[in-house]
This record gives structure tokens, sequence and C-alpha cells, in this order.
């Protein structure tokens, strides 16, 4: 177990939702637009960065709400491990501080970096199902998604990167001291290697989870990671040195791991994951899902959040996807506008009915 006692207020379109007596699977059932994608949202925003949707705070707090209240919203939940609660968990935004997300974890304040120590959380949504066609921008995202559930420290060191890189940006616009560039570029490799390296450490994992699978009924995909520039600190300083006339003129830093992609192929056929089918890049989806939700449940709590997965699967492909998760460690949410496609697993699990922001437990 691992998520219960879940709370919402006034987020999205839920005033103030609650859930309890959660299971090993969690089924949110209604009619699109019901608010089912808003819960997983609610409970992605339990983990460090944007949540699902990528969404602006102020975005996210529910329209048309009055009160002190209005403008702001709370979601919370206590981790549960063998029936104990472990911790009391949540995130929150003041309606004066509408741009600020606040985190609190049993009662005190923390950062959102925070909440990846007390639990992993992973996803699937219909947005991604792009993924392999879109930049290499998004798929860097992904990675670091990936990676923080497994590597706490990670964003710290993606925003460190990123703040480096930034100043040095501006260092080479206006003409700085060699001897500042000289300091930003070490701290730019320092942070860049530590990046590159939680992302390898991540793919080459995944890479060993996924090579044990075989490769029906889900097509399983090869990660290669291919990074962006030099992975030795000193390496990557020293070509940020050598490249600073280039990176002036381009205005941006064109060797590092703000460069890094992700090559995915199919395995067996060795085609691009770009060039596949979607049918076969939803599957190679799932795979990669499935296997990082193995490597976040090691030695925390895990929550696996997919939206609408199970009604675009023929019955084979779902009955694998069920039996996979069952066999896995992570608590399970999933989404679906009816619950038929759910009726091998309905015995087993907790069954919410989602209706305009409120919630009945079936």
């Amino acid at each position: 177990m691992a998520l219960e006692k879940i709370s919402l207020e006034n987020f999205r379109n839920h005033a103030g939702s609650e859930l309890s007596k959660t299971a090993k699977f969690n089924l949110l059932v209604g009619d699109n637009g019901a608010g089912k994608t808003n819960i997983l949202e609610a409970l992605s925003l339990l983990s460090p960065g944007r949540g699902i949707r990528r969404a602006a705070l102020t975005e996210l707090a529910r329209q048309n709400a009055d009160g002190p209240s209005a403008g702001g919203f709370a979601i919370g939940a206590s981790l549960t491990e063998q029936g104990l609660v472990s911790a009391r968990i949540g995130t929150y935004v003041e309606p004066d501080q509408p741009r600020r997300r606040l985190v609190r974890i049993n009662g005190a304040d923390a950062s959102a970096s925070a909440l990846s120590e007390w639990l992993a959380i992973s996803w699937l949504t219909p947005a991604m199902d792009g993924l392999f066609m879109d930049s290499a921008g998004a798929r860097r995202r992904f990675v670091d998604r990936m990676t923080l559930a497994i590597e706490p420290g990670h964003a710290k060191s993606v925003s460190q990167l990123e703040t480096a890189l930034r100043e040095r940006n501006k260092l080479l616009e206006e003409r700085g001291d060699a001897r500042w560039l000289d300091a930003i570029e070490a701290q730019a490799a320092q942070h860049g290697a530590a990046v590159a390296g939680n992302r390898m450490a991540l793919i080459e994992a995944l890479g060993v989870e996924l090579s044990a699978l075989p490769t029906q009924p889900f097509a399983r995909p090869v990660l290669t990671y291919r990074p962006g520039g030099p992975m030795e600190p000193q390496a990557l300083c020293d070509e940020l040195g050598r490249q600073r006339g280039r990176d002036r003129a381009a205005g941006r830093a064109l060797t590092g791991p703000h460069r890094d992609e992700l090559d995915v192929v199919m395995a067996g056929s060795g085609q691009s994951a770009a060039s596949c089918s979607t049918g076969e890049q939803k599957a190679m989806l799932i795979a990669t899902t499935l296997a990082h939700g193995v490597l976040a449940a090691e030695g925390r709590p895990s929550v696996l959040l997919l939206d609408e997965v199970a009604a675009h699967l023929d019955p084979v492909r779902r009955a694998a996807l069920f039996e996979r998760l069952g066999q896995g460690r992570a608590q399970v949410w999933m989404t679906g506008t009816e619950l038929s496609p759910f009726e091998e697993i309905t015995a087993e699990a907790a069954i919410w009915q989602v209706s305009k922001g409120t919630l009945e437990r079936l």
C-alpha cells in the first residue's frame, strides 16, 4: 500500500473530495470531463515537478470558488506501509501567493524535492503517446522524471545546471570577465556531470529490467542514452571553455547534458520508435513505464498513475498489463469511462464513480 486518506480541496473541479480505504488497484470511472484525470494530476503533485499536465499553479485552483480559500488549493495524503501510517504529506497554494507552491511533510514545512524521499510516482497519459516523435527536450524531461523517482537529488542538479548555463550565456553576451566565466563553467561542468551520470544510470538500469521481458504482447524497447557532450566534469569544463566563441554567436551552449538525447528502437526489428506504428509506440511506452515502476518501488512506497490506458488495449494486452501490475509492488491508479475494461480486477479493486468533481464509492 502507498497512499491512503487522500484529500483534494479546491483543486480543478473538486471542491472537496476524499478517497479512503484504497487498495492495490484503484479505479476512477466516469464520463469525459468528470474530473478523473484531475485526481491523477493531484496525486502526481505529491512528487517534485509540475505534475502530469505540467500546468501552471494558477490553473489548478478551482474556478469560481468563493470564501477565504478561493484562489488556493490543497492536496494531502497519508503514506502507509504494512498497514501503518508512516507519514502525512501534502502540497498547497495559499490564495495570496497563487504562484508559490508549498509542501508539508509530517506537519513541517519542506521542499518539493523532499517529497521524492518518501514516495516514488510514475505515470502514463495519452498526452505522452507522441513522445518518440516529439522533441529531444520532451524526451529529456521524460528521462529526468523517471530519474527523479530513483535519485531524489536529481532535480537539484538539473536546476543548478540550468542556472549555471543561464549565467554563462549572460556573461558571454556581455563579454564578461574570463575569470567569472571560468568559475561558472566549472560549476556547470560539475552539475552537468551529475545530471548526465544520473541519466545514464537510469537508462542502464531500465535496459537490464527491459531485457528480461518478452517481446510480446508488449513491443519491447531498447533504450540508448546519447550524451550531448563530455560526461566527465573536467572534460566538459574544457569543452565549454573552447567553445565560448561559437556559443556566444549561437546565444546558447551547444555542448552539455541539455543536448542529451534518448534513442529508442524496437527489440527484434531494430526499427526506430519514431517510425513504428502508434500501437507499437504505445506498447513500448507501457513496457518502459512498467519497468520503471519496478525500479521505483525499491526502497520506497511507489505509485503508478495510468490515465485511460486499458480502453486502448486489446483483451490479450489488457490481461498481460493487469498481470504485470499485480506482480509489481506499486499501488496503481487507473481511469476509464466505464468498468468493462477492468472486469478482470474489479473484485480486488477500490472503485469510485466520478461525476462533475464529486466521488461515489462503488
